[in-house]
């Protein structure tokens, strides 16, 4: 095997047809984000006043639930998944250590959002 073969094997993955999907959907993702805050900003005139009716819609407190629940589901779905591919010990204590980082980091947020509203 010649060597740029090799160095090019642990990189298939980059070019897999399921990363470009990731990929397309991260950048639709956050073009879409993008576009929501242009727009929010056109509307409402200035960056300060689009800055102030963020900080005063609690419409978007219900949007991260949904959110929260989405990911929950999917976090059930593919942990379930990963435990009938991997049911070990070792595997077990993966996914606590990965869910109890994941709810202190949602908890983290929620707290930073709460002290600055208040």
């Amino acid at each position: 095997m010649s060597a740029a073969r090799m160095t090019w094997r642990p990189l298939r993955w980059l070019f897999s047809r399921r990363a470009a999907k990731a990929l397309l959907w991260t950048v639709l993702i956050v073009a879409d984000a993008v576009a929501a805050n242009i727009a929010g900003i056109y509307l409402v005139g200035s960056v300060a006043g689009w800055e102030r009716w963020l900080a005063a819609a609690g419409y978007f407190f219900v949007w991260r639930l949904c959110l929260y629940g989405a990911t929950v589901y999917g976090w059930i779905w593919m942990r379930r998944r990963l435990l009938v591919r991997e049911d070990d010990a070792q595997a077990r204590r993966r996914l606590v250590r990965t869910e109890i980082a994941g709810v202190v980091a949602i908890v983290a947020l929620e707290a930073s959002l709460l002290m600055q509203a208040g």
